[in-house]
């Protein structure tokens, strides 16, 4: 029965360090009443294939009231459900069921910003220049002569040659780091810091066992808002030394409940980025270094070294991820010529290898799972689907529309889920057309087709995710390269717990005297490990 299943390896209240956390797009998973959006009754419903998979956690994107201009991650109220997915009550029930099924729950935080729906947002606009409720956001005057120009030149986060500022009736004008449907906050107001612990310990009472933090580096600005100079330090709105006298409040109010913190932080200094994870502020944050890594042996070993090294000195755990809610399908993207990932290059049309891109993920996944630390898998991986193509008047991510139609945007990868091969719209909802449209062959992708196919991808996660519940040596802990040729990692872990993946073109020997335990495709004449596959085994 799933409720009696193992535990991660390690004890209750460090489950966080070797846990498998399953990342939900809401919007996405499973549509419960047949309007074409995905809901929480669609993901209380399919609580039990979660708990078969065998993942430990389940991470939400935003499920709170939104407009939806940008996923949900323009939150207007952070106290209610979007009816779009349900209610408080349901989320409550879904949060207790899922418990009793072993799998805890972690909610999205974006302190960044709002909405410009919020109520703090619309009284801003309302009091006008120089009332206390601008000073929640970053309202400035513009320059020139009639405060026609922005009052700075600060990059958007979704197009660099975006405008980070919109003006406003009065003439005033107000930042936005993103679209300009989200004002940032001024996290300088302790109104600001109130909040956000307010909401923390909202659903905190309700069980939540974690909290994502979006853009965790973003939220502080020099309070100068001065221009934009390249290499400047301190970066006026990057990573400022002010964000962590945050985060150790909210570290003490998550240690009250038990609760945990990941944090999205994109930094490529390793020093600064280890700052977050110090012992008194966040548990663990995103590896996002791995996952923009392109499949090549000597880049992966080197992003596996410098991210546990990076991680050492603050004995934090290392998280692993292949693919999320804004990059770029694993299948897809290994599939290509450039398997690396940079929102900066993504473009229509790019020529894609899926038997390639497949056969790589598979390989990968065992690569990620038997990494020391914990491991997130996006909705989907584990079906290898691949990334949709979704025609330019279907599109719904600002980040096309902000680049001028450039950029693809990233609904390519938020394509509802197929459940069932001969229900309609592949099983995700029972009436009407899903909010994105589904790729004519989706259903072969179907989680009931691969689940009565014992080499399909679900078929591998499913066994590798119970391999690495019940044997030794997974989880957290130490890793031990060893001698292999070049283009393939091998390595140890405890209890004689090996992985070996070949990137090389030959294939390659295995240890001497290991027995088998998985492999991400059939090996070749011999014993041989082929080119683009992983073992695990144990000696």
């Amino acid at each position: 029965m799933a409720a009696t299943r193992p535990a991660p390896p390690g004890s209750a209240s460090d489950w966080w360090r070797s846990a498998v956390i399953y990342q939900v797009y809401v919007r996405s998973f499973a549509d419960g009443d047949g309007d074409g959006t995905g809901d929480l009754a669609g993901v209380r419903a399919r609580l039990p294939y979660l708990a078969e998979l065998g993942v430990d956690a389940l991470w939400f994107n935003p499920w709170y009231l939104s407009p939806m201009v940008d996923g949900g991650y323009d939150v207007a109220d952070y106290r209610v459900i979007d009816p779009a997915f349900g209610t408080v009550a349901e989320a409550e029930k879904l949060i207790a069921e899922a418990r009793a099924l072993g799998l805890r729950t972690i909610v999205d935080i974006v302190p960044n910003h709002v909405s410009d729906q919020h109520v703090w947002f619309q009284a801003a606009l309302a009091a006008g220049p120089g009332s206390p409720e601008r000073e929640l956001f970053h309202f400035r005057p513009g320059r020139g002569a009639h405060g026609e120009l922005p009052p700075n030149d600060w990059p958007s986060q979704f197009a660099a040659s975006a405008s980070t500022w919109t003006r406003v009736a009065d003439g005033e004008w107000y930042l936005h780091l993103f679209a300009p449907e989200q004002p940032d906050l001024n996290w300088a107001h302790p109104a600001v810091r109130q909040e956000h612990e307010d909401v923390l310990r909202y659903w905190l009472e309700r069980g939540v066992a974690g909290v994502r933090i979006d853009s965790a580096a973003l939220p502080a600005k020099d309070p100068d808002l001065p221009d934009f100079v390249e290499g400047r330090d301190p970066h006026p709105f990057l990573d400022r030394d002010e964000l962590h006298d945050v985060y150790r409040s909210w570290r003490a109010v998550a240690d009250e409940y038990g609760a945990i913190f990941v944090g999205e932080v994109w930094l490529p200094d390793s020093e600064r980025f280890a700052r977050y994870l110090r012992p008194d502020e966040l548990h663990t944050a995103f590896n996002l270094s791995f996952l923009s890594c392109p499949w090549d042996a000597a880049r992966l070993r080197t992003s596996v070294e410098e991210t546990l090294a990076e991680h050492a000195p603050v004995g934090a755990p290392a998280t692993w991820v292949l693919c999320n809610h804004d990059i770029t399908r694993t299948v897809t993207r290994y599939g290509r010529a450039d398997t690396g990932f940079d929102f900066a290059t993504k473009a229509f049309g790019t020529p894609t290898d899926l038997a390639l891109g497949t056969r790589r993920a598979r390989a990968a996944a065992l690569l990620s799972l038997a990494l020391p630390g914990s491991v997130y898998v996006y909705q989907g991986e584990e079906l290898g689907l691949p990334e949709h193509e979704v025609p330019v008047d279907r599109i719904q991510d600002p980040m096309h529309f902000r680049s001028g139609g450039v950029d693809p945007g990233r609904d390519g990868c938020r394509v509802p889920l197929p459940w069932a091969a001969d229900a309609p719209h592949a099983g995700f909802g029972s009436r009407a057309e899903p909010w994105l449209p589904l790729p004519a062959d989706w259903s072969s992708y179907a989680a009931d087709r691969q689940a009565a196919d014992p080499a399909s991808m679900l078929a591998l996660y499913r066994e590798a995710l119970r391999l690495r519940r019940t044997g030794p040596g997974f989880g957290d802990g130490p890793l031990t390269w060893l001698p292999a040729p070049e283009g393939v990692l091998s390595f140890a872990r405890a209890d004689g717990l090996v992985c070996v993946v070949n990137l090389a073109p030959a294939p390659c020997a295995l240890p001497a005297r290991a027995s088998l335990l998985l492999a991400s495709g059939p090996l070749a004449d011999g014993g041989l490990l082929p080119r683009d596959t992983a073992v695990w085994l144990r000696v």
